[in-house]
């Protein structure tokens, strides 16, 4: 995932998807291809066409701050996008730690989550590898899987590839496209960030061969932010819920993130988490039980 090429992918979705009337522009005769023209785009930014051109073609690493910025107006990217094109313009301008070995979640944070019986919660790294979970978090996303998965990296699930690759998962997501959709844009901004990963260049290589979705929704180039919002699943143990989330993210360099599940007071979403959780609590006591023995 080379930065340039990355760069110049994204520019062309982005002008593909605008039309001139977007941005205030007469449209003249028929169109051979979709969007903006380049010439046109460049207009728009204040940059020559040639100078656009080898940015489209990934033959420049070298764009001003303010050019980037003046194209990000002409392409009426939003926030996130804004600072993902910046992150595959100029990807040295910010420091980023490098993994030398295998990640795992601090000490603190898993106390954190475990202290959260009631409210399900997933620890997730920067690929979206699951790096732990509490009892009702691993009961709500994946109670098919063994609850000590993430504790081994060679055995870690991947929230993304469940997605895209395990029936369950599918099953879970009542609205899978839109979960599909927002995944992909999370990964998308994390692949702009961390354009020499070559473990997330492999997850982007086995999901884009394995699942035709994954590839189509990739090639779109979406790219978002997703701190909260809505999940409507159907729980093979409790049926239908719409739960909110939140990401709350540490204040390092880990890239971790903490997704947290909750459900408005007064709605079904709250007694199925009830039921979730005396549930389990009933199979953790009858585990100790055994165990004893």
């Amino acid at each position: 995932m080379s930065n340039l090429s990355e760069l110049g992918e994204f520019l062309r979705v982005r002008r593909a998807a605008l039309q001139p009337e977007d941005v205030g522009l007469l449209n003249y005769g028929i169109r051979r291809v979709p969007g903006l023209r380049r010439e046109e785009l460049a207009m728009l930014a204040g940059v020559s066409n040639t100078y656009y051109t080898r940015l489209e073609q990934g033959q420049s690493n070298n764009a001003s701050e303010a050019v980037i910025d003046a194209i990000a107006r002409a392409l009426n990217l939003n926030t996130d996008e804004r600072a993902h094109l910046f992150n595959l313009a100029r990807p040295g301008r910010t420091k980023r730690r490098t993994l030398t070995k295998p990640d795992k979640v601090r000490p603190g944070t898993l106390r954190l989550i475990q202290s959260m019986s009631n409210t399900p919660a997933v620890v997730l790294g920067r690929r979206s590898e699951v790096l732990a979970w509490n009892r009702i978090g691993h009961r709500l996303v994946a109670g098919h899987l063994d609850f000590t998965a993430p504790e081994t990296p060679t055995t870690r699930p991947n929230m993304t590839q469940l997605l895209f690759l395990d029936r369950h998962t599918r099953e879970l997501y009542t609205r899978w496209l839109e979960e599909a959709t927002r995944a992909v844009s999370s990964l998308r901004l994390v692949a702009g960030r961390s354009t020499d990963d070559p473990a997330l260049a492999a997850l982007v290589g086995e999901l884009t061969m394995n699942s035709e979705e994954f590839a189509n929704l990739w090639a779109r180039h979406p790219v978002e932010n997703c701190m909260s919002g809505l999940k409507y699943m159907h729980h093979p143990e409790v049926g239908d819920l719409v739960l909110n989330f939140e990401v709350l993210t540490p204040p390092d360099e880990s890239g971790h993130r903490i997704l947290m599940y909750t459900a408005d007071p007064g709605t079904p979403a709250i007694e199925a988490l009830q039921l979730l959780t005396s549930s389990d609590a009933g199979v953790a006591s009858e585990a100790q039980h055994l165990a004893a023995k």
